[in-house]
């Protein structure tokens, strides 16, 4: 359970987006880089990572937040901000992606409801062995 000074609150996110076309481009360095634009985006805005998986074609992040922030606000911030700052890292990426959009419009999202946490990391720790599940 986490506190602010009006609210209680256990709001756990599970996402899942991809880069446009599906490609698998974020390995290596790119993996890297966007990994540290996660964590300092989250850091910054008092979200917290419980785990993080990118595989090549695809990534899954789950976190918690406060009620302040919607899923799908968090989301947009995420892919925008990424985004920007591996095109700005990365500029060969506009070769692929001429429109400037690196991310696939669509995601996913689920809560930890009836299924525990625990449930859910599992999860995604097991798709750093088998990437081909989505």
């Amino acid at each position: 359970m986490e506190r602010t000074s009006s609210s209680v609150f256990n709001i756990n996110y599970h996402f899942v987006w991809c880069p446009k076309y599906r490609k698998p481009i974020l390995t290596d360095k790119i993996k890297e880089f966007l990994k540290d634009c996660l964590e300092t985006i989250c850091e910054a805005k008092g979200w917290k990572i419980v785990e993080l998986s990118i595989q090549s074609d695809h990534l899954h992040l789950f976190l918690s937040t406060n009620p302040e922030f919607s899923p799908t606000m968090i989301v947009k911030v995420l892919k925008g901000v990424t985004s920007l700052q591996l095109f700005k890292k990365y500029p060969e990426l506009k070769k692929d992606y001429w429109s400037g959009h690196l991310w696939s419009p669509s995601y996913y999202v689920g809560t930890a409801g009836k299924v525990t946490s625990e449930n859910i990391k599992r999860y995604i720790e097991e798709q750093e062995h088998n990437s081909s599940t989505l």
